[in-house]
């Protein structure tokens, strides 16, 4: 399927490589916000323009398909919506040296990075990234628009909210709830379950910032 992914910086440079091992879908273009980076390349796939061509290319029937490339939850789910309500399929990329147990769901807009393992019977919601080499242990449920970080670590039966964010190396323990919108910072150890809305760091994780 001829596809385009949406965000041209870092991010969406992952998710090329990933899309051209996996094989199964085409990168035709990227779309980005940044009206600097129109017209110019990245690893060969030109930049065509911003997220206002989505209806534009789908009513040429240039592509059928998207991905969105960008880091950011919050901005991920917007332009997930935004592909799909101009009618273009919302396809995942699954790195051919990622692992991923058959019995796992994984929805559509999803990341599953290089060296990344999800486990049986865990369930991905959409636009969530499981980064490089990071573990997503048996039966763990994730919302919508989560991001685990490279090399971080969600232990068996894990909850996870939507819009939440686990950082680099950090390690969550088994049973555990995480919060929608909450913030696990780099190589915390987290022991107990997380509320809404708050940023947890440190060995073992302390709540250091609450958003109400």
């Amino acid at each position: 399927m001829d596809i385009i992914l949406i965000g041209a910086g870092g991010h969406g440079k992952v998710v090329l490589d990933i899309v051209r091992c996996e094989g199964k879908h085409r990168v035709v273009g990227f779309l980005d916000a940044d009206p600097s980076l129109h017209g110019s390349t990245v690893a060969g796939v030109p930049v065509i323009g911003g997220v206002n061509q989505l209806l534009k290319l789908k009513s040429q029937q240039k592509v059928r398909g998207a991905i969105v490339s960008i880091g950011d939850n919050r901005v991920r789910q917007q332009y997930a919506k935004e592909a799909a309500d101009a009618g273009l399929e919302l396809a995942s990329a699954i790195h051919p040296r990622a692992t991923v147990a058959p019995s796992a769901v994984v929805g559509p807009n999803v990341v599953v990075a290089a060296g990344a393992i999800v486990c049986p019977e865990a369930k991905i919601g959409a636009s969530s990234i499981i980064n490089t080499a990071s573990v997503v242990d048996h039966e763990c449920v994730l919302g919508e628009a989560v991001h685990v970080c490279p090399s971080a670590t969600l232990a068996g039966r894990v909850s996870v909210d939507d819009y939440a964010f686990v950082g680099m190396g950090a390690m969550v323990l088994q049973c555990l709830s995480i919060g929608a919108r909450c913030v696990i910072g780099a190589g915390a150890v987290v022991r107990g379950d997380l509320p809404p809305d708050c940023t947890a760091v440190g060995v073992p994780a302390r709540i250091v910032k609450r958003v109400t």
